[in-house]
């Protein structure tokens, strides 16, 4: 049964996501796929199923299908999950009917993606699971892969996770090297409050330790980040900022700890992990059926 078309990427990221499957498929194919056009026949249909070959949280569907309809607009696919879905191994994702050419060139730039972004929701979803009943978000970074920004932090949501500040652009994060330059975080604040693109805008502190972290509050920091604190620091930051400002934890955090730094009392925890460590799931095309 054919599901319900997924089209996440809206906007002006539609047409970026086009451009960079284009530019994927010209990496991979180049002048032209000698293998397949020197041994399966042009009129030949073929019909295939994809398959995750591991447990996983699905995510990137709707990419795949994207891939594999710029090889061949004739390509039907069809998915049988849900971005987003945990499945078991052998589950059958999606269906994929039409020439059989142009389904096995498109065929391995259309499963990178999908397991990329699965890999990435699927660690995700393991993070988020260990929060338990806290109210804590798990965060992503712009620790990305170069030009994959937008289809990682959206499968960060399909693991359930949240998304951080999509870029230099839209958020305001001051970090320990903009503290540095300008001499203390009273002073990059006081300048950011005073510019009039950015006098309304929430403004996060990285912090490196509870005097900063009294700087940052006393400033009027809406977001103060504890980075690399231990679980007893960022204990008596929480009793320090007492609800005046909410706090995100940074570095350091790992499947086997987070349950503990949730439990803090802190609002956000932000992981670099789930998009630069990722391990791509296992996920495999199998012709079934060729007329």
């Amino acid at each position: 049964m054919a599901r319900k078309k997924n089209l996440p990427i809206t906007g002006p990221y539609r047409t970026y996501l086009n451009r960079l499957i284009k530019a994927s498929l010209a990496e991979d194919i180049g002048p032209g796929d000698i293998t397949t056009e020197s041994i399966i026949p042009r009129t030949a249909k073929g019909h295939g199923i994809i398959v995750a070959k591991e447990e996983m949280v699905v995510a990137g569907l709707f990419v795949a299908n994207k891939v594999f309809r710029t090889v061949g607009r004739d390509i039907i696919f069809e998915p049988m999950v849900e971005d987003g879905e945990l499945v078991d191994s052998g589950t059958v994702i999606a269906r994929v009917t039409g020439r059989l050419s142009r389904i096995l060139t498109a065929e391995r730039v259309a499963l990178n993606f999908l397991q990329r972004l699965s890999g990435i929701a699927t660690l995700t979803r393991e993070f988020v699971n260990r929060l338990g009943d806290t109210h804590v978000r798990i965060l992503d970074t712009r620790k990305t892969t170069p030009c994959l920004r937008v289809l990682e932090k959206y499968a960060v949501k399909a693991g359930g996770g949240f998304n951080h500040r999509f870029g230099l652009f839209d958020a305001i994060l001051i970090k320990d090297n903009h503290i540095d330059a300008v001499g203390g975080i009273r002073e990059a604040v006081t300048r950011l409050r005073s510019k009039k693109k950015t006098a309304s805008i929430h403004i996060e502190v990285e912090t490196r330790g509870l005097d900063e972290v009294g700087e940052a509050v006393e400033s009027g920091a809406d977001i103060i980040m504890l980075d690399n604190m231990d679980i007893a620091d960022i204990k008596r930051a929480v009793k320090k900022v007492a609800g005046r400002a909410r706090l995100e934890v940074s570095g350091g955090v790992n499947i086997k700890n987070i349950s503990r730094v949730a439990r803090t009392g802190i609002d956000f925890i932000s992981i670099g992990a789930i998009t630069h460590s990722v391990r791509a799931k296992d996920i495999s095309l199998k012709i079934e059926d060729i007329r």
